[in-house]
């Protein structure tokens, strides 16, 4: 049987981690300032992570969502406390796009509609519903098009609550920072309007954090740099730092129902004690503060930089855009400066996203590799 050929390969084989760093099997280091989309959160093989997650497997793995498991619970009071959404309740799923599906889910349940407002270049997942608030026609099948979805200019508030007017809408659901498209920002001004809108008008306001959530940000979730609450939060990626976790954090408005949502793997015991190593790094080590404080840095420094048009994002969730198509820029960086860095759907911007503790001088390995490659292209 062949593998469906979906993905373009490098011709890389990691088979080692620690930290942010990397090995392939001829034994080549490389700095990570990719992490998997995010995923890496507290460094690859953390040790306490990787303890947790074996005295775990030692004594059961899995069962299914019909008995207690009280990992689940540790993990939701955890994360409740270090987000400051303890008055949420948490249903866990696998994935980010499973967060959102079932972020959608609950809003049309709610509200007993289903029109969405999204985004323009928003991307949040490729399943079902996920993909068609997800504006890449390229990706959607004829029987995801069902028009349910409406995208608007991202950070432009006028002409939003126009939307609203024909009684219909669900949900708006926007990213606290986009991935996908290139690191933008959600303004304030967006967020606290999109809040005010939903408010009034009865819909629910769904935070994508799968990618700018668990601190990269320098906050716990972009969007509290806005200082608003969302109805329901989508976290996933950094949340189990590899180990396949997400969740939705759901507003104590919302009613349960045996049936209403479910999963198979969903909450599993491995998942969870996965899920709370992360929060007990996060916590113990100080992550979200060393994402502020290394990241200011490391973007004064980016911005210095010539053939640099503009950098966004905050904490350690960086997008730098170049005055050129960046797709030899970073072949070089892998490959001559052994150095992952990440791609965006705006074909001049480099996305990096390391581990919450990476320090100044592995990243400024990568300025060093940056210097030398921009004055080539120059």
């Amino acid at each position: 049987m062949k593998l469906f050929n979906v993905y373009p390969l490098y011709e890389i084989e990691p088979v080692k981690g620690q930290g942010e760093f990397i090995w392939d099997a001829k034994g080549q280091r490389y700095l990570d300032l990719y992490g998997g989309h995010a995923v890496i959160s507290i460094g690859h093989s953390h040790p306490y992570y990787v303890q947790k997650i074996a005295e775990q497997l030692g004594k059961i793995g899995f069962y299914s969502n019909s008995v207690h498991i009280p990992l689940q619970q540790e993990l939701a009071d955890k994360l409740g406390v270090l987000s400051g959404y303890q008055d949420y309740s948490l249903f866990l799923i696998n994935s980010g796009a499973e967060a959102v599906e079932n972020a959608l889910k609950l809003a049309s349940f709610k509200t007993g509609k289903k029109k969405v407002l999204t985004f323009s270049k928003a991307f949040h997942g490729r399943t079902s519903a996920a993909v068609e608030v997800t504006e890449n026609m390229a990706i959607q099948a004829p029987i995801n098009k069902n028009s349910h979805a409406t995208f608007l200019p991202f950070n432009k508030l006028e002409g939003i609550e126009e939307h609203f007017l024909h009684g219909d809408v669900a949900a708006v659901i926007v990213e606290g920072i986009q991935g996908v498209a290139g690191v933008n920002v959600a303004s304030p001004e967006l967020l606290k309007h999109l809040r005010g809108l939903c408010n009034k008008h009865k819909a629910v306001l769904i935070l994508d954090e799968i990618q700018s959530g668990y601190g990269r940000s320098g906050q716990f979730f972009a969007h509290q740099h806005a200082n608003i609450k969302a109805d329901i939060v989508c976290v996933a990626k950094g949340m189990g730092n590899g180990f396949p976790i997400g969740g939705i954090l759901i507003h104590p408005d919302f009613e349960a129902s045996y049936g209403l949502l479910g999963t198979t793997f969903g909450g599993n015991h491995l998942a969870c004690a996965a899920g709370v190593a992360v929060l007990d790094v996060m916590k113990s080590e100080k992550l979200i503060e060393n994402a502020v404080l290394v990241g200011e840095s490391f973007i004064d420094e980016l911005k210095a930089l010539p053939s640099i048009v503009e950098v966004r994002g905050k904490g350690l969730m960086i997008g730098v855009e170049f005055d050129f198509n960046i797709e030899s820029l970073r072949k070089n960086l892998l490959f001559k400066h052994n150095i992952f860095t990440g791609n965006s759907s705006n074909k001049n911007t480099i996305r990096l996203l390391p581990t919450l503790n990476i320090q100044t001088d592995s990243l400024d390995m990568f300025i060093d590799a940056l210097k030398k490659e921009t004055s080539v292209v120059v």
